[in-house]
């Protein structure tokens, strides 16, 4: 973790508000839609509400166990473009930080 980047377990809508007062700029969302079923709330549906906040957002959905290289150097290409501080999300926030760690680790991050 630093100062540009922040990880969390899954937003809601509701939350962004609270993204914003921590300061937040970017949000990037992992989870794929639908991975905890029905109740989980849509890509779409956190887009608007961080749109609405005046936060950039990408939706980059990875599959916990089964990130790629490409999927590293996506997400290096977003994070390295949105204004920072960036809060990464996902089902618990490890496949975010695994995906930030291996970026750094490529060395892929202007952080």
């Amino acid at each position: 973790m630093s100062e540009n980047v922040g990880f969390a377990g899954q937003i809601s809508p509701e939350q962004v508000v609270q993204v914003v007062e921590k300061g937040f700029k970017s949000i990037i969302n992992n989870r794929p839609d639908m991975e905890g079923g029905p109740e989980q709330p849509t890509s779409v549906q956190i887009e608007e509400a961080a749109r609405n906040a005046g936060l950039d957002y990408v939706f980059q959905p990875v599959v916990a166990g089964q990130i790629t290289e490409v999927d590293v150097r996506t997400f290096a290409n977003h994070f390295n473009e949105l204004p920072k501080p960036v809060l990464m999300f996902c089902r618990t926030g490890n496949r975010s930080n695994n995906l930030y760690q291996l970026a750094k680790q490529m060395d892929l991050l202007d952080d």
